[in-house]
């Protein structure tokens, strides 16, 4: 089976959960940006976690299917069509041989991922198959999807797809969609979707938080903010009141952390996401508790968002249940497809 490039969509990227441990080297973890829906996407084509997937920001691209693949698009919500029919996304689709997968703009949300039964079997590099699109490595040649590319996928990619939809069929049925593919009546949340306008976000004081004045921290956790349309994998600039420090002050370069907060000289804050700098100098007003950084991945450029002030005991608890939630719906994909593993 073959899964070519036809249009690559803006920045799609082949992502994973990331390597780990190697952020001493300067390499930051990077991985999916919203690794909630990567991993539910992943189950609901039966693979693991770690399995990469294409992921997709903005707008999507144009796949031509050289076989049978079994494939799931989850996370924001795309508009999609498979040989004109609309494509169900959230659940598993068994497409036929010569199919064509487009995939537009984004309605709502800003990343995607489209998993493959089987997985996008592009070499691991440092651990990982995900794209490290600023150092050169990973991924498809380390960058951005292009016109004509080829995913690769596991040899037995075909017959992997149909044993798989068949145990998930004989659960629950199946249901045409349109006459390339097949899917099932279920479908899988997106527990990642902003639920409000502006998306509420919880964070705790950053380490820095006492250099900024009053006026500037009840700013930060009372106004709106909008994501800038020059945001990107590495940090999402804000849009908002400037945040003044009580004094012009030096900071000596820190370690920086998925979620941290910094704030430049000209007030307006860059929240560090996926592939952020390994360290930085910039003050640090805030950091998002863990639970929330994929809500914000999913806020896309023009929206907006507001800060809720937490504390530690509170970020810690939101951490551990909204692990424990996806866990459980990860574990409720997969029982789907019974016991046999491929």
């Amino acid at each position: 089976m073959t899964l070519r490039v036809l249009r690559p969509g803006a920045l799609a990227t082949v992502q994973d959960l990331g390597r780990t441990g190697l952020q001493h080297l300067a390499i930051v973890p990077g991985g999916a940006m919203d690794p909630a829906s990567h991993r539910l996407a992943n189950a609901l084509v039966g693979n693991r976690d770690d399995a990469a997937t294409l992921e997709i920001a903005l707008s999507g691209p144009e796949l031509l299917f050289g076989g049978v693949a079994l494939v799931a698009l989850h996370g924001a919500r795309f508009e999609a069509a498979l040989d004109g029919a609309p494509f169900p996304a959230a659940r598993p689709v068994l497409v036929q041989a010569g199919a064509r997968l487009r995939i537009g703009r984004a309605r709502e949300g800003c990343f995607a991922y489209l998993a493959v039964a089987g997985g996008i079997a592009v070499p691991r590099v440092l651990g990982s198959r995900g794209t490290k699109h600023t150092g050169g490595f990973g991924g498809l040649g380390g960058g951005l999807v292009a016109t004509g590319a080829i995913l690769p996928v596991i040899p037995d990619a075909d017959a992997v797809a149909t044993s798989r939809f068949a145990r998930v069929a004989a659960r629950g049925g199946a249901v045409a969609v349109g006459r390339a593919a097949r899917s099932v009546r279920w479908l899988a949340p997106a527990p990642t979707l902003p639920s409000t306008d502006p998306a509420v976000v919880r964070a705790v004081d950053g380490v820095h938080a006492a250099l900024f004045g009053d006026a500037a921290r009840t700013a930060f956790f009372g106004e709106r903010w909008r994501v800038a349309a020059d945001s990107n994998r590495m940090g999402y600039r804000l849009l908002g009141p400037k945040l003044e420090l009580v004094r012009p002050t030096e900071i000596v370069s820190q370690a920086t952390c998925l979620g941290t907060v910094q704030v430049p000289a000209n007030g307006q804050p860059i929240v560090l996401m996926a592939d952020h700098q390994t360290t930085g100098g910039y003050p640090k007003i805030a950091e998002l508790i863990a639970a929330d950084v994929p809500l914000v991945a999913q806020v896309p450029p023009g929206a907006t968002a507001r800060f809720v002030r937490v504390a530690l005991e509170g970020a810690d608890a939101a951490r551990e249940a909204f692990g424990a939630s996806v866990g459980r719906l990860v574990e409720r994909i997969l029982w789907e497809f019974g016991d046999e593993d491929d």
